[in-house]
């Protein structure tokens, strides 16, 4: 991911970016024709860097702005020596984008209008100019014909500003969506670029500030903040002269008839990323297994909340939930660590406990659902969550007064002040079982040597997805939640690779 600017690791919502245009424009002298020439420039250098063989162009081009960058670029291209071929949504454009189109036409382009029977032209690269961050509603009609024969071009895509089709704010398509290999943003990054649907349609993501003055953004305070590398600094190095006292004692509290791996897993994820202690309250049943597999485990058998008192006293950290199941056993385990106002993450079913009988939380507590989870705490579908995932996890740490991960492509991280982290890493083999709890146990090692709820979540998040991209590699099939174990001891000790 190439970034440019001390903006790089903001995000916008559409209308912050208008702002953010109308500001250049009308207080820092900017004409909204040398916004255009700057995009286009950014966009034909973004296109030859990446594809420098090209020769042949295609513009999609459609009657606003967005349009007229791509006409803007054609006549960079015209000029260059390229074959470019233009295809237009409309016969005419509408403000600077009609002085875009003129200049293009003037500099030896032709321009056809879309109709059914339009094909798309041979193409080394085709330039996705149909719509950009004002598209409220499903592409339809002769767009959406153009949409899906480009998604089938053979050619390379790169979509100006974002994909069309993809909602700016939320990250989601509902209806035909362009697929591009290079998504060029200009002012600032979208925050739909980083969630939902974004992954699987933006292809590399680069941004360009089009070298706009600070004044430009002043006042506009970011929507959300992109996690980068430099969220390692928050783990610092260890000392020397410390024992394992210094670095908190986890318990894990899960693992109900037959879920015992789950525990195991959030057990040693918080040993790898550096908890001292971690003891795990679980079914007896499964006590005898986790010391034979994981000895470092102080595994208990635990019948009911009055057995599990001495645990609780001794923890400093609670992680509640792996396979903790949702009947009397799990419900009184539960119960017993919300009492304790104890530090939490607090995951699976224990989020599902909560949700029948919400309630905020009383400590420093850190909340991990999946979009399935979310709906329930929130009382709402799953559809309603996914459609804007910014909303959802803002309104669950303000409703549980909590730090809340929303899980998924794109994980988010909020805390009860409306602050919001995204993730840009993660891959789909981390869609499977037992992913979840290692994070888990991440996020609870986190908080047991010293980090605050909104540090260890976003760190949390960023060394678990970080360690997925590495243990996925180029074959993210059928990755498992416990290839992640080596790699995040790696991580949380400043080793990358």
């Amino acid at each position: 991911m190439n970034v440019e600017s001390s903006h790089s690791g903001f995000l916008y919502t559409a209308e912050q970016v208008r702002r953010i245009d109308r500001a250049a424009i009308e207080h820092c002298g900017i004409a909204g024709t040398e916004l255009m020439r700057r995009a286009a420039a950014a966009a034909f250098d973004a296109l030859r860097r990446r594809w420098p063989q090209a020769r042949r162009i295609v513009l999609l081009a459609g009657y606003g702005n967005n349009g007229g960058d791509a006409f803007m670029l054609g006549r960079l291209a015209l000029e260059a020596g390229l074959t470019v071929d233009a295809v237009a949504l409309s016969p005419d454009s509408t403000g600077d984008a009609q002085l875009a189109r003129a200049q293009f036409i003037t500099a030896g382009g032709q321009v056809r209008v879309a109709a059914a029977a339009t094909a798309l032209p041979d193409a080394d690269v085709c330039v996705d100019g149909l719509f950009g961050i004002g598209l409220a509603r499903p592409i339809e009609g002769i767009a959406a014909m153009l949409v899906d024969r480009l998604n089938a071009h053979t050619g390379r895509v790169l979509a100006l500003d974002l994909p069309s089709g993809l909602d700016a704010d939320s990250g989601t398509r509902s209806g035909p969506c362009v697929r591009a290999d290079l998504t060029l943003s200009f002012v600032g990054w979208k925050r739909g670029l980083f969630t939902a649907d974004a992954n699987d349609v933006c292809g590399v993501r680069e941004l360009s500030a089009l070298e706009l003055p600070a004044r430009a953004f002043e006042g506009i305070d970011a929507d959300a903040r992109l996690l980068d590398g430099s969220i390692d600094r928050l783990l610092p190095r260890r000392n020397a002269n410390v024992n394992k006292s210094s670095f908190g004692h986890v318990l894990v509290l899960g693992g109900e008839e037959g879920f015992g791996g789950a525990v195991r897993l959030a057990g040693e994820a918080a040993l790898r990323c550096g908890a001292g202690l971690v003891s795990v309250a679980t079914r007896r049943e499964h006590v005898m297994a986790l010391n034979a597999a994981r000895p470092e485990l102080m595994a208990r058998g635990i019948d009911d909340a009055i057995a599990l008192e001495p645990l609780l006293a001794r923890a400093s950290v609670i992680a509640a939930g792996p396979g903790l199941g949702q009947h009397d056993w799990g419900r009184g385990l539960l119960a017993a660590a919300f009492t304790t106002g104890k530090t939490m993450v607090v995951d699976a079913d224990a989020l599902n406990l909560l949700a029948q009988a919400p309630q905020p939380m009383s400590g420093s507590a850190v909340l991990t659902p999946h979009p399935g989870e979310a709906a329930r705490l929130l009382a709402c579908d799953v559809a309603s969550v996914q459609r804007d995932r910014f909303a959802a996890v803002r309104e669950l740490a303000a409703r549980y007064a909590a730090v809340v991960v929303l899980k998924g492509a794109g994980s988010l991280v909020a805390d009860p002040a409306g602050r919001v982290a995204v993730c840009p890493w993660g891959n789909p083999g981390m869609a499977s079982a037992g992913m979840g709890d290692v994070l888990t146990g991440v996020i609870a090692a986190l908080l047991a040597q010293g980090l605050d709820a909104w540090d260890a979540a976003r760190l949390g998040v960023a060394l678990h997805a970080r360690a997925g991209d590495i243990a996925g590699a180029d074959a993210p099939r059928g990755l498992v939640a416990g290839d992640l174990l080596p790699v995040l001891r790696r991580l949380a000790n400043g080793v990358v690779g």
